[in-house]
């Protein structure tokens, strides 16, 4: 089952006189459950793709549905509800709340949502998944980078999202630290049938992921 498709979509900034064009006529789908990674030059267009994909942005032209919801459809706050239910994110920074221990950080995105239970059953599941489950009452500042960007990974899984976006994910940690966070968004895609679309300068990252998408100029360049 197709969970995103991107269809000739193109995206401009700033006026007549001093366009750029981020991204040109880009189009391709994903299938529920691969794990794609997004690579290119600095400047090449990949964040802004990942910020279409995650409703931050909103592309000049074309269409972007993503779990059957076309994304030019839905209003501010439908989107808004859209993201937090449907899209998780990892962030190269983990951008955990320090006021808030590892359990309250992945808890947090079904506090946020009114009308929706906080599943306490499965975020343990998750925890012990990944290995931090002994970790719930540490503050971030009392975890390793590594042990960080398991609670982030946690958080992005913990409201079943019909997609997972990283940036950069590996960005802050050491090879052996980035090892082990690649491992472990493969166990998790392959786990919950997670649908994953990773960015990174990566090269030895990207070739364990199910597809490497190129993009250059704003364009895709080739599938690999």
């Amino acid at each position: 089952m197709k969970i995103i498709e991107m269809k000739n979509v193109s995206k401009l900034y700033g006026d007549k006189g001093n366009t750029v064009r981020a991204l040109d006529n880009v189009s391709f789908s994903v299938e529920q459950g691969e794990f794609i990674a997004i690579v290119g030059a600095s400047g090449s267009g990949k964040s802004t793709l990942l910020n279409l994909l995650g409703g931050l942005d909103t592309p000049t032209s074309g269409r972007i549905s993503i779990d059957n919801n076309n994304l030019a459809e839905l209003n501010r706050n439908q989107l808004t509800v859209f993201r937090r239910r449907s899209i998780g994110f990892v962030f190269q920074n983990y951008s955990l709340l320090p006021i808030l221990n590892a359990y309250d950080n992945i808890a947090l995105p079904g506090v946020l949502d009114k009308g929706r239970h906080t599943n306490k059953k499965k975020i343990k599941g998750i925890m012990q998944d990944l290995g931090v489950w002994e970790k719930r009452d540490k503050y971030p500042n009392e975890l390793s980078g590594g042990q960080q960007q398991r609670i982030a990974i946690a958080r992005a899984l913990s409201t079943t999202p019909a997609l997972i976006l990283a940036d950069e994910p590996t960005g802050n940690l050491d090879s052996k630290n980035s090892m082990e966070v690649m491992l472990l968004l493969k166990h998790c895609s392959k786990l919950y049938n997670q649908t994953i679309i990773m960015v990174t300068h990566n090269e030895e990252l990207a070739q364990m992921c199910d597809k490497i998408i190129c993009i250059e100029d704003g364009k895709i360049k080739g599938e690999v």
